[in-house]
């Protein structure tokens, strides 16, 4: 093998600058799959460490909920939720992969701003929350994909009346300037009980808030407030007051311009009243991704034998933006791959067809001192795939430079998902099975395809192969 070898770097040497240009060519498919694959790789991780971060990788529902329940998610709501965590925390399997685990409540509802002549309305799409579960659930960063963690005091457990706004929303309600929030228009003064809402009229919320303005102190300015009416899970309005600490963008229009974030408590008084306070789900953020699985088996275990109507659900289900941008940059991927290839493929094609007709005389001369068939096609083949294997080695390296480089060069920009500008990067050197098979793959192309002509060189009759001019 040593001798093959040997002898197959010294045919490649003979044509160098055909080898070269063969070599380049794999050297810019490998070059160009792991470039695109690192990029990938940390959209992937940015992404799924956006979405772990907001909503953490499983979240128990009540049976139906993730079906039908979003129109009333009173209805759902988890009995006795707090004895249910209890239950996940302490189980041996669950409970030492479990870095956060936290109750939600999600609502529907009108939001109204009658403050300082204003008077607008929308509806809108709230989370009740713990804010201090929330803020460990931000500093989550497996991947080392996220932004730097910067502490947020806007909602705190000491302020159960203060809570968070979508950007798109604020404007919509008039808040921008109480928040110093940019390029926001203003809006019209009510005149007349008559005058245009921003979306839904809403006299039952007009009433609420009117009567809850006269019955406080007076506004200092200092803090904006909304109203806040929703349906409660015995079908009476009920209306809340929101002290909002800062509005934030979500990424989305749609879902920016119909945000709240509240605390827990003040959620569920809302939906629930004095009636029982229950939570529309149970967020599980894991130390980590690859025991999502695992756990998830788990809880369905626990739930079942403990006959819980309970269902869980993991983040890609919760958020199918994520699934679809994976499978977009796959078949992406997998396109770029294909036509890498089949550049390669010819490439080495070509370049060993050359090697086989200037060396037909050599290989008869060889043929008749003994040599049989199957030494013929090792001797070419080898030196296919070597021209192959330098290639991908030296496409690797170049990869593994370029992507330092544009690591180090501290370039920004928003992913999809996103709000917010986050550090590009490639991430190429983290990936060894990224690498490991990229150069493979070209391996085994430049295998393939010294395997015609060296098949074509095996097969040459001695006597026409040693008079071929």
């Amino acid at each position: 093998m040593k001798l093959l070898l040997k002898i197959a770097f010294r045919n490649m040497l003979r044509n160098l600058r055909r080898s070269l240009m063969t070599g380049s060519a794999v050297a810019s498919g490998a070059l160009a799959l792991l470039l695109f694959g690192g990029f990938a790789a940390y959209i992937f991780a940015g992404l799924e460490t956006n979405n772990v971060q907001r909503i953490g990788h499983l979240t128990v529902f009540r049976a139906g909920y993730f079906l039908v329940g979003a129109g009333n998610p009173a209805a759902y709501g988890i009995d006795k939720y707090q004895d249910v965590m209890r239950l996940i925390e302490r189980d041996r399997v669950v409970g030492p992969m479990i870095n956060v685990i936290t109750p939600t409540q999600s609502l529907v509802g009108i939001a109204g701003n009658f403050s300082g002549g204003a008077e607008a309305s929308k509806t809108f799409l709230g989370t009740g929350l713990i804010p201090s579960d929330r803020e460990r659930m931000r500093q989550w960063d497996e991947f080392r994909a996220g932004v730097r963690y910067v502490p947020d005091r806007r909602m705190s457990d000491d302020d159960p009346s203060r809570g968070l706004i979508g950007i798109g929303l604020a404007r919509v309600l008039g808040l921008c300037g109480p928040l110093g929030l940019a390029g926001c228009p203003s809006l019209p003064v009510a005149t007349a009980p008559s005058a245009q809402v921003a979306d839904v009229p809403s006299p039952e919320l007009t009433a609420l808030a009117a009567r809850e303005l006269t019955a406080d102190q007076p506004d200092t300015g200092q803090i904006p407030r909304v109203d806040l009416l929703a349906a409660t899970a015995g079908g009476a309005p009920n209306v809340v007051q929101l002290s909002i600490g800062g509005a934030e963008p979500q990424g989305a229009k749609e879902l920016d311009d119909n945000f709240i974030a509240m605390p827990l408590g003040l959620a569920q008084q809302l939906v629930y009243g004095r009636g029982e306070h229950r939570a529309t789900g149970l967020v599980l953020q894991l130390h980590r991704s690859e025991d999502m699985p695992a756990a998830r088996a788990r809880l369905n275990a626990i739930f079942k034998e403990n006959r819980l109507d309970l269902d869980v659900r993991d983040f890609g289900e919760l958020s199918p933006f994520y699934v679809q941008v994976v499978k977009m940059f796959s078949s992406i991927f997998f396109f770029i791959a294909m036509v890498m290839g089949v550049i390669v493929l010819f490439a080495v094609i070509n370049t060993m067809t050359m090697n086989v007709m200037e060396r037909t005389n050599e290989v008869g001369t060889i043929r008749a001192l003994g040599v049989r068939r199957a030494g013929i096609r090792a001797q070419f083949t080898v030196e296919g795939v070597l021209i192959g294997a330098i290639g991908a080695t030296v496409g690797a390296a170049l990869a593994c430079t370029i992507a330092a480089l544009v690591n180090y060069a501290g370039l920004t920009w928003i992913p999809p998902g996103n709000a917010t500008e986050v550090p590009l990067r490639l991430a190429v050197a983290g990936h060894p099975l990224l690498l490991f098979g990229a150069w493979f793959g070209l391996a085994i192309v430049t295998t393939l395809a010294a395997l015609l002509p060296a098949n074509r060189a095996a097969r040459l009759p001695v006597v026409d192969a040693l008079r071929h001019v």
